[in-house]
């Protein structure tokens, strides 16, 4: 059993047992640890903690020593949750997808949560607005497509990770016998602190009573974890650490036992953009949704500052082989060594989701369009066209290199779209489609899809 250190209980105050059923949860502290930087690895016996510090993935835990010493003493189950709102994860989750392979690699147990429960409710976090509800069929099929993502990261053979739908208990909740049992232990007035909610309540946006059940829930699901599957730590981002801490508060009142939270911080590249995100949208991990190609040329654009940082997150480069490429940039920062080190990142990322059998023709590809040459890839994202003839201006907005057909303009006047490597000056062009021929649309030297007759 996971005993509760000092630190957990100057974090978490432990009420008598004969006022536990009634007394709401407390605030608990958020400067556990108050500076990650500060902590060294090296004090730590876990092997799993030491990398997770090493690779930047330490934002706060609310009892780091507590964790240390269970996690050097043997297994321990931890959990990640992730709602099954789109049918594919995008590069924003990749992190905690990576934590989780982490944890595998150091022996420990990844449960991977689906809240096919909790995505009818809807997590506020983050969200200036209400999520769509979506039907069970609809959470069904996003299921099935993010399960299949987190196959490529995990091993979910025997002993190995579990898969678990936080339905199976949420759904068979008796309304009044949860509030009786669980909602004495929230106080409202603490609720209404979480910065998910202040952040919707200042921009004066709705918070409807639906989504304000989320951290009830998501507690609750940390309870239940912990008793199904003996889940003693709950992983996640930093946005979620008010919930985190009350599924460990609720944990110990409810069943007196003594979880864990820890959380990574929300990435965003050295630039202010938000991970994951681009002038083309989401950085989807399903191939259906984005392919191989553009996904490679997605790291493969990292910008400078962040080829380290993103090489020592996102792959299974070891760390001392990190530390060397970042002491080789700080010495000779040339343009090529840079390139060279994007290059290997694109690879490595795109093997750890695609396989390393999708590299070969990725390579052909960028060579050839590099070298100014022409013609076209099974790599290439590929754009169905109905009519035997669409204007340039239409396809670049079909493509998703324009989001309008005013900005695709533009980027012909600017000289930016080019057919078959010839550059485009009329911004009334039209291009001849033909069954079985493909032409191969550019924006600039870096995007480029392959346009095709549908049917």
């Amino acid at each position: 059993m996971l005993l509760a250190s000092r630190t957990a209980r100057c974090l978490v105050r432990v009420a008598p047992r004969s006022a536990a059923r009634f007394a709401p949860l407390r605030r608990a502290s958020t400067a556990e640890p108050a500076a990650p930087d500060a902590v060294d690895p090296s004090s730590l016996e876990s092997a799993f903690l030491r990398e997770f510090i090493g690779r930047g993935y330490l934002a706060q835990c609310t009892d780091l020593s507590g964790l240390d010493e269970a996690m050097s003493g043997g297994p321990v189950a931890a959990y990640l949750g992730f709602d099954a709102t789109a049918d594919s994860l995008h590069v924003g989750s990749l992190l905690q997808i990576m934590i989780l392979r982490l944890l595998q690699k150091h022996g420990h147990t990844p449960v991977v949560l689906v809240g096919g429960g909790t995505t009818k409710v809807g997590d506020p976090s983050g969200k200036d607005e209400s999520r769509k509800l979506l039907d069970d069929d609809a959470i069904a099929g996003n299921i099935a497509g993010i399960s299949a993502i987190f196959d490529k990261f995990l091993d979910f053979g025997p002993g190995g990770a579990v898969l678990v739908n936080n339905a199976d208990w949420l759904d068979e909740l008796a309304y009044v016998k949860f509030l009786r049992e669980f909602g004495s232990h929230f106080s409202v007035n603490r609720m209404l602190s979480f910065e998910s909610v202040k952040q919707r309540l200042g921009r004066e946006q709705p918070l409807s009573f639906l989504e304000f059940n989320y951290m009830i829930l998501q507690a609750y699901d940390f309870v239940e974890l912990a008793r199904r599957y003996d889940v003693k730590l709950q992983l996640g981002g930093s946005d979620q650490w008010g919930n985190i801490v009350s599924g460990v508060e609720l944990a110990r009142r409810v069943d007196r036992k003594s979880l864990v939270g820890l959380t990574a911080p929300l990435i965003a590249t050295s630039d202010g953009r938000k991970m994951g995100k681009t002038a083309e949208g989401a950085v989807w991990l399903s191939p259906g949704k984005l392919a191989p190609y553009d996904y490679w040329q997605f790291w493969r654009n990292t910008v400078d500052d962040d080829v380290v940082r993103f090489t020592r997150m996102f792959t299974d480069a070891p760390l001392e082989e990190v530390d060397a490429l970042e002491r080789e940039l700080a010495a000779a920062p040339d343009a090529a060594a840079v390139n060279a080190a994007k290059r290997r990142l694109a690879d490595a990322c795109t093997t750890l989701l695609h396989g390393a059998d999708a590299l070969p023709d990725i390579h052909a590809t960028v060579d050839r369009l590099f070298a100014g040459g022409g013609g076209s890839a099974a790599s290439l994202p590929r754009v169905a066209v109905g009519d035997a003839e669409i204007t340039v201006v239409d396809a670049l907005v079909s493509a998703g290199f324009a989001k309008s057909k005013s900005e695709a303009k533009r980027l012909i006047k600017g000289g930016g779209a080019r057919l078959d490597g010839a550059k485009v000056d009329d911004v009334d062009a039209t291009v001849a489609l033909e069954a079985g021929v493909d032409v191969k649309l550019s924006s600039g030297k870096k995007k480029h899809a392959i346009l095709e007759l549908a049917g």
